[in-house]
């Protein structure tokens, strides 16, 4: 396993992220310590999940699975960097969601004690939220980290300029601020390389991109089509939407001899201010074959050819659409 630091942070993290989406509502909660404790065997030290996985208001299921693998024991808590989220709905009643400074400290200490644990290595904002001002958002932050409940804060979701203007004011009162940013970053939705890309490379936030494979489309899609949800009218759209380039994507991956899912990472770890795709395996043959990406370099007439294929924003604004 390979290791980055998270961000500007002296935090090592491998570069995948074990996503536990799917540990709850698609993986069995037996399969899924089945799969934690193969991610740990394979190196992977890094797990995101979130309050609201589990898709029952309120449970937090997936948060509750982890928390009762780490009570099995053998150190497997000390060796995991876990990373949660906080923002939606966890209850009917006001201030049971988004970022007030009470919904904070109330899904702080819920995800503590479902996950078990006294403190949360990385805890995310799941959206941004208009409503709250960030002094009260970095006073409930700060008082957390004085408190030694959460270590570290990221973001997931947001505009480029939602992250300066956090940072800056986590600077004001002396706040390290936002250290990590989750965005949808994949090969057929590159728009975050107009702001949020250059806003995380300045400010030092490591980029944690979801949903990778772009739900499954950039994994070999046309190979699979009749396989499982690939059989569905909504991915056959999609399906159909991209075919040209996917046949293009899944005939250059062929002439490398490598697979498309592995190569879809690898390009997402050629960029150096990501830190770690998260990966959301439901099988273990799934999170063990994600490990080559991790091998596999791509030169520079690839990355061209990549560029041709899934053309992106352009580059960076403004220049991207200015001149």
């Amino acid at each position: 396993m390979q290791y980055t630091n998270l961000g500007r942070t002296g935090l090592k993290v491998s570069r995948l992220c074990l996503g536990t989406m799917n540990f709850g509502p698609q993986t069995t909660e037996e399969d899924s310590y089945k799969i934690m404790d193969r991610a740990l065997e394979l190196g992977i030290n890094f797990f995101d999940t979130a309050d609201v996985y589990g898709w029952a208001k309120g449970e937090g299921i997936t948060e509750q699975i982890i928390g009762r693998w780490w009570d099995q024991g053998g150190g497997r808590r000390d060796k995991v960097v876990i990373a949660t989220k906080l923002y939606g709905d966890m209850g009917d009643w006001p201030n049971e969601s988004r970022l007030s400074a009470l919904h904070i400290r109330k899904a702080c200490e819920a995800s503590l004690k479902r996950l078990k644990t006294d403190y949360i290595d990385l805890y995310q904002m799941h959206h941004v939220w208009r409503e709250a001002p960030w002094e009260e958002i970095w006073q409930a932050m700060d008082l957390l980290v004085q408190q030694g409940k959460i270590l570290y804060v990221g973001s997931s979701n947001f505009a480029g300029w939602h992250i300066t203007q956090a940072n800056e004011r986590a600077k004001q009162r002396n706040f390290l601020g936002l250290v990590s940013e989750q965005s949808k970053y994949h090969l057929l939705e590159r728009s975050v390389e107009l702001e949020v890309v250059p806003a995380c490379s300045a400010y030092g936030l490591g980029i944690i991109p979801w949903s990778p494979l772009a739900g499954g489309l950039l994994g070999g899609v046309l190979q699979k089509a009749s396989e499982g949800r690939r059989a569905s009218e909504g991915v056959q759209k999609e399906v159909e939407k991209y075919r040209p380039q996917l046949e293009a994507w899944e005939s250059l991956v062929k002439d490398l001899g490598e697979k498309p899912a592995d190569s879809a990472l690898a390009w997402l770890l050629n960029n150096p201010t990501v830190t770690a795709p998260i990966i959301g395996p439901r099988t273990m043959e799934q999170l063990d074959g994600s490990l080559r990406a991790l091998e596999i370099k791509l030169d520079e007439p690839t990355l061209k050819r990549i560029d041709e294929i899934f053309p992106g924003p352009g580059g960076t604004a403004p220049e991207a659409y200015a001149w």
